[in-house]
């Protein structure tokens, strides 16, 4: 019979869960309460949430979320952070925040209903925030553009230049 207790923890954790789309589970393991405030209060930070979860709570609190994807990274003691801009900060962050823990794992993560590997979070964690990716498209298409009218103009430019010296060479003569 769960208590009340339980009920109100499933209730916040299936609320959490409802409200994002990217999560990363950690193993925390090894861990002290002192380290694992470090670590909240440095991710508290970069707007990242980091939650000690039980394993059965937080099993009920996906299902009832609807982010089922998650269950079967819980496993032994579970860490869960959400939150952050993107995916790509919410894993960078959460990856510079373990760094001096070796003995922290990531076992995954879940990013927009789909489930993915420790190896898979570190590769999105490398990635460049979403502002430099889309400035970097921006400046990828408006490049060709610009080496476009460039060329367009050149003949105008040169017919200019040439009537120019045409003109000066009469105004010499």
């Amino acid at each position: 019979m769960p208590t009340e207790a339980k009920r109100a923890a499933v209730a916040e954790l299936a609320e959490l869960f409802s409200g994002i789309s990217s999560a990363i589970v950690a193993d925390h393991r090894g861990l002290t309460v002192a380290e694992l405030g470090r670590i909240r209060a440095e991710l508290r930070g970069k707007g990242i949430t980091y939650r000690v979860v039980k394993n059965r709570l937080g099993k009920i609190a996906a299902e009832q979320a609807g982010r089922s994807e998650l269950a079967p990274l819980l496993k032994g003691p579970s860490a869960v952070a959400v939150g952050g801009t993107d995916e790509a900060a919410l894993a960078k962050g959460v990856l510079d925040a373990l760094r001096p823990f070796r003995t922290v794992e990531i076992r995954g993560g879940m990013i927009s209903g789909t489930t993915i590997d420790t190896a898979e979070v570190t590769r999105l964690a490398t990635l460049p925030s979403r502002d430099v990716l889309l400035s970097q498209l921006a400046g990828g298409l408006s490049s060709p553009l610009g080496t476009m009218a460039g060329l367009l103009a050149a003949p105008l430019r040169n017919l200019g230049y040439a009537l120019a010296q045409v003109r000066d060479q009469r105004e010499a003569a």
